[in-house]
């Protein structure tokens, strides 16, 4: 009929419309519509549009099923949901054997380092771009450790964080101290930086604090970088057993960990929805845990904390649902799944009301915060050889700094 409009194209809308569908869609689609029209590839190619689109992105935990033949791959954040997306976490493609794989060792805004061959590369998995990192005195007798990566909040930059440090073996070991370097990524060079602490603190002490840094990576909160590793009451003398990086000033300082804290050797740090929290574990032996207790940080600069919940192999047993289906395995025989529950292992978070759990060293389950069970996670048919990484990504568009 004439005056009868067609269907309205997405053109017609207004500009900030358009804008909040593209920010609505996943990564891939927004390297789609970057290819239908100049518009839509100016309005998604913005630093602003960049950053917008990954803070929407949710944080997803990272499993690691190398030895399942399956790769690195990211668990989808939908409620209830057990299997793991069949998408491999590039660059760790499925089928190649572990120790071919390059290491998985810091996560921030979208990007990961890995190691590969004694070098470190920042990717972005969800661009499939990546670029070598220059290192510190690199070279024979001599060790570079990733501590961290992150985004410096004045500049804009992402940094890493880097230890270096020598060969204990070597023979002039007892010459070199262990050193800092800050190197932003894009930069040839990395520059050192001296250990300053809050409150100031000897240089042996400030010599123990670079030494126990490296046993574990860090928690990000508030865009700092948290880490509570062994011994670390000691370390710092007695000022916090939590050892904070402000990635602004680029110094230490100690923070309180909730009292219980002083009394566990098996402790890790989880971001539980935008809040730093404490896991502390109750063990039969070492890596077999009865027990864990959740806490949460209810005042940062105060230092306070909360307890959350318990959770032990009686509760989960009691509301689980796991049963003795036969999988396949790799001969096509049908094997019974072994699913009592004797021990954790280890303990990821999927949001603020479900948790990744490990148990007997063999799988991994779902369940909610109050023990109930929601599924074992199965990445194709593989319910087996799964572990959990300390890392969640939210995948981004953000380009890699370079020249």
């Amino acid at each position: 009929m004439p005056g009868t409009r067609g269907p309205a194209a997405l053109d017609d809308l207004p500009e900030e419309i358009t804008d909040d569908i593209l920010l609505r869609l996943p990564p891939k689609a927004v390297g789609r519509c970057r290819a239908v029209c100049r518009s839509w590839r100016d309005a998604t190619s913005t630093p602003g549009f960049a950053l917008e689109h990954r803070r929407r992105q949710p944080p997803l935990p990272v499993i690691n099923a190398l030895y399942a033949g399956a790769g690195l791959v990211l668990l989808p954040a939908s409620a209830g949901a057990a299997r793991a997306s069949d998408k491999p976490l590039w660059p760790f493609p499925p089928g190649t054997k572990p120790r071919h794989q390059p290491i998985l060792g810091n996560t921030c805004h979208g990007f990961i380092i890995v190691s590969k061959k004694s070098q470190f590369y920042i990717c972005n998995p969800a661009t499939h771009r990546r670029v070598l990192l220059p290192q510190p005195l690199y070279g024979a007798g001599f060790k570079n450790t990733i501590l961290g990566l992150y985004r410096h909040r004045s500049t804009g930059e992402y940094r890493v964080l880097i230890l270096n440090s020598m060969d204990r073996s070597a023979e002039l070991s007892w010459y070199f101290d262990d050193s800092l370097y800050v190197l932003t990524v894009g930069s040839d060079e990395p520059r050192h930086i001296a250990v300053r602490t809050q409150p100031m603190s000897p240089p042996s002490m400030e010599q123990n604090l670079l030494n126990s840094l490296g046993t574990s990576p860090p928690a990000h909160h508030r865009g700092n970088l948290h880490w509570s590793p062994y011994g670390a009451g000691e370390s710092t003398g007695g000022h916090g057993d939590i050892i904070v990086f402000d990635t602004e000033a680029e110094s230490f300082w100690w923070m309180h960990g909730p009292a219980p804290a002083k009394l566990s050797d098996h402790k890790k740090f989880l971001d539980m929805e935008g809040k730093l929290a404490y896991v502390l574990w109750e063990g039969r032996s070492p890596m077999c845990f009865a027990a864990m207790d959740v806490w949460a940080m209810q005042d940062y600069e105060a230092e306070t904390w909360s307890f959350r919940y318990p959770i032990d192999v009686s509760t989960v047993e009691a509301s689980r649902q796991l049963c003795t289906t036969p999988i396949p395995c790799e001969k096509n025989k049908k094997t019974p799944l072994d699913s009592k529950v004797r021990w954790f292992n280890d303990m990821a978070m999927v949001n603020d009301r479900e948790l990744l759990i490990r148990f007997n060293n063999k799988h991994v389950l779902r369940c909610d915060t109050d023990g109930e069970f929601l599924g074992l996670v199965a990445i194709g048919y593989r319910q087996y050889r799964m572990h959990l990484t300390p890392h969640r990504l939210q995948e981004s568009i953000i380009p890699i700094p370079s020249h």
